[in-house]
C-alpha cells in the first residue's frame, strides 16, 4: 500500500475529492481561459517575529520542553491573567544567524512583523549604556539598541521589510493617563540612524484584549478613540511614509475567551477614519495550552482536514471586511497575525497535518482581497516555521517556499463556478503562466483533475499527516547543514489527467498557458 495512504478516520461527508472520484470525467481546468480576479501585496506571503523574541523573556513555552517560566510580574513579562506555567524563559534570539537568514530569504520579498502582546508594554533604552536591571515602571520588558540594529539589519539582509506597533503601557502616558509619542518617537528616530524604515504599524497589538495586552485599567473604547487619534498624529509627522494599520484585532467573530474583551466596532466609532490598511488577526481556535479557560474553542486534529475548519478564516475576513466597509470603506485588508491555533500552536501544528490549512488560507484569503497574510510566527513556539531548537525547517516552511517560488501577485479563478480547495495565480516571473493549487483533503480517496496543457508537478505529501518531513513528489525535503536548500524542482506532467494522493498538497506551473490576464 502506498506510503501516503493515512490510516485515519474517514470523513463523515463527501468531499470534493470523493465527488470526484465517483464522477465520469475529472473536472477540466483550463488554465489559459482563467479569468483574473484581483491581486495581493508582492510580500503577500510574510511571517511574524514576535517582540519577545528579540528582547528575551518568557514565550509560549513547546510542548515536548517543560516550562521553567517563573511566577508573571504584574505588567508586560508573560501575557496578563494567563497562567505563567504555560510559558518559558528564552534568551533573545539570533537574528544574525546564517542558518536563519538563509532560511528566512528563501520566503522574499516579505513583511517581517515585530509585534506581539508583549510589545504593548516594551520600554526602549535609547542609550547604548547598560540597559536597566529590570524594566522602568509602567513597563514589562527592555529593547536595546543593539538588539533592534539586529532586527534592522536582519531586515535589509533577508529583504523584509519591519511592520510593528508601539508601547501603550502606563510607562507611555502622562498624569491624566492620555498616550504620548515620546518614547516612540526617539525609537522610530534611532531606527532611521541606523537606516532602517518602519513600513507599517498598528498602534498597540490586539487592543480589544487592552487589559490582557498591558493597557491601563479600565481601558475602555473611548481611551482607544483618543489615543488612536494621538498616535495618528504622531505618525502623520513623523513617519509620513509609513502604512497605518489598525485596528489589529482578533476575536470579535466568536472565538472564545475567558477574558473580557472590547467590541472593534465602538473602537472604531470612537477612533475615527485614518488608517491606510485595516488590519485583523485571526486563530480559528485555542490551542490546548489555554484550553482550560476556553474549552469551547479547542479543536482536535481530526478536524485539520474538513472544510468547517479551513473555512474558518473566510468567515473571519468576511467579518472583518464588512466593519472595514463601516468605517474605514476602501481601505484594504492586512492579515497580520495568523497561525494554526492562538496561544503557540497545537502540538500538530508543526506536523504536515496543519500545512492544510496554511495553503488553504492564502488560496482562499486571496481571492477575497487580503493583501498581506502574517504567519506566527517565524522561528518560536509550536506553529513557527522554524524549530526554534534546531533551526530545521517544518513542514509549513516547505509549503510556504512553494508559495513564494510559484504563486504570484495576480489572483485568478480557477474554475466557473468555483471549485473548493483548488486555486490559481499566474506564474511568478514567467509571463502569460499560470500556478495551480489542488488539494485534497479526502484521506483515503486520490483526486483527479484535468488540465489541458503539460505542466511541472509539485506533489507535498508525508509519511503520516503527523509526520515533520515532507515528500516533494516522493523525495523527502532537507536541508544541508549549513541550511542551504535543496533544489526544488517540479516533475514534468503531460497534458491530460493527473492524479493527486490522499492528504496532499500539489502545485502545478504552466508556464506555457498563454493567460493573457497574466502578460
Amino acid at each position: 500500500m502506498p506510503a501516503y495512504r493515512c490510516f485515519l478516520p474517514r470523513l463523515a461527508y463527501l468531499s470534493l475529492a470523493a465527488a470526484s472520484v465517483l464522477a465520469a470525467e475529472p473536472p477540466r481546468l483550463d488554465p489559459k481561459k482563467m479569468s483574473r480576479v484581483g491581486s495581493v501585496d508582492e510580500r503577500f506571503q510574510s511571517y511574524n517575529v514576535e517582540m519577545v523574541e528579540v528582547t528575551g523573556g518568557r514565550f509560549w513555552a513547546p510542548y515536548r520542553q517543560p516550562s521553567t517560566a517563573q511566577p508573571a510580574p504584574p505588567v508586560g513579562g508573560s501575557a496578563a491573567g494567563l497562567d505563567p506555567g504555560l510559558f518559558r524563559q528564552r534568551e533573545p534570539i539570533d537574528l544574525g544567524g546564517a542558518r536563519l537568514r538563509k532560511l528566512a530569504s528563501a520566503l522574499a520579498p516579505a513583511y517581517v512583523r515585530v509585534s506581539g502582546t508583549w510589545a504593548n508594554s516594551t520600554y526602549f533604552h535609547d542609550s547604548d549604556g547598560p540597559p536597566p536591571a529590570t524594566p522602568p515602571p509602567g513597563f514589562g520588558s527592555v529593547l536595546t539598541r543593539a538588539q533592534w540594529k539586529g532586527v534592522v539589519d536582519f531586515s535589509k539582509a533577508v529583504n523584509a521589510r519591519i511592520v510593528t506597533s508601539f508601547a501603550v503601557s502606563p510607562g507611555v502616558r502622562d498624569s491624566n493617563g492620555v498616550w504620548t509619542p515620546a518614547l516612540a518617537s526617539r525609537w522610530v528616530k534611532h531606527t532611521a540612524s541606523l537606516g532602517g524604515e518602519i513600513a507599517a504599524a498598528e498602534m498597540f497589538n490586539e487592543p480589544n484584549f487592552a487589559t490582557v495586552g498591558g493597557a491601563p485599567k479600565g481601558y475602555d473604547a473611548a481611551a482607544y478613540g483618543r489615543d488612536f487619534r494621538a498616535f495618528l498624529a504622531f505618525a502623520r509627522r513623523e513617519l509620513p511614509k509609513m502604512i497605518v494599520l489598525g485596528p489589529g484585532s482578533v476575536g470579535d467573530n466568536g472565538l472564545v475567551t475567558s477574558f473580557p474583551k472590547l467590541k472593534s466596532e465602538d473602537m472604531l466609532a470612537a477612533s475615527g477614519r485614518g488608517v491606510d490598511a485595516f488590519s485583523y488577526h485571526f486563530y480559528g481556535a485555542v490551542s490546548k495550552r489555554c484550553g482550560s479557560a476556553n474549552i469551547a474553542a479547542l479543536t482536535t486534529i481530526d478536524a485539520a482536514l474538513t472544510e468547517p475548519w479551513l473555512s474558518r478564516t473566510e468567515k473571519d475576513t468576511v467579518f472583518y471586511a464588512a466593519l472595514r466597509d463601516q468605517f474605514e470603506p476602501g481601505k484594504p485588508l492586512w492579515l497580520t497575525e495568523t497561525g494554526e491555533t492562538a496561544c503557540g500552536g497545537n502540538p500538530w501544528a508543526s506536523t504536515f497535518a496543519d500545512s492544510f490549512r496554511y495553503v488553504e488560507q492564502l488560496g482562499r484569503l486571496a481571492k477575497l482581497g487580503v493583501q498581506v497574510v502574517a504567519h506566527n510566527t517565524l522561528a518560536a513556539s509550536d506553529y513557527a516555521l522554524i524549530d526554534e531548537e534546531t533551526m530545521m525547517p517544518r513542514p509549513n516552511y516547505w509549503t510556504a517556499v512553494l508559495w513564494r517560488r510559484l504563486m504570484g501577485a495576480s489572483v485568478l479563478e480557477a474554475s466557473s463556478p468555483p471549485r473548493e480547495h483548488i486555486y490559481a495565480h499566474c506564474l511568478r516571473d514567467h509571463p502569460g503562466g499560470v500556478a495551480l493549487l489542488a488539494v485534497n483533503i479526502d484521506k483515503h480517496a486520490p483526486l483527479e483533475i484535468a488540465i489541458p496543457a503539460p505542466s511541472e508537478r509539485y506533489t507535498l505529501t508525508a509519511p503520516e499527516l503527523t509526520s515533520g518531513t515532507v515528500l516533494l513528489n516522493g523525495s523527502a525535503l532537507r536541508t544541508s547543514a549549513a541550511g542551504d536548500l535543496p533544489a526544488v524542482r517540479g516533475k514534468a506532467a503531460p497534458a491530460g489527467t493527473i492524479e493527486l494522493p490522499p492528504a496532499s498538497i500539489t502545485f502545478l506551473a504552466v508556464p506555457s498557458a498563454g493567460n493573457a490576464a497574466c502578460k
